[in-house]
């Protein structure tokens, strides 16, 4: 009797860490890797730049410039690019974030 009840925690038990991996798994499928990195923030001459790289080496990423109370810019980098993204004006306000976006 001491086996049965035991082969039946063992059993659950399995069966919830196999239910806990399977969902985690799907919640990172439905976010985009997170590739893009901002190296730096910069004006050159009356232009907003940021410097942005794609850590990911296997492919190419997509990415989100949050500007407050403007059109936000959006664009892809290839894989392993480095790159400078104009984004709006000095007399426009700052970034204050890059969203990595699914492609």
């Amino acid at each position: 009797m001491r086996k049965i009840m035991a082969i039946a925690l063992a059993t659950v038990a399995c069966s919830t860490s196999l239910t806990l991996a399977t969902a985690s798994e799907a919640a990172a499928a439905g976010r985009a890797p997170q590739c893009v990195k901002v190296r730096k923030y910069f004006n050159k001459g009356h232009q907003r730049y940021v410097r942005l790289t794609n850590l990911c080496t296997q492919r190419t990423s997509c990415f989100t410039i949050v500007v407050p109370r403007h059109h936000d810019p959006h664009g892809r980098l290839p894989k392993g690019v480095t790159k400078d993204i104009r984004y709006g004006t000095t007399g426009a306000p700052r970034a204050l974030y890059v969203k990595n976006i699914p492609c």
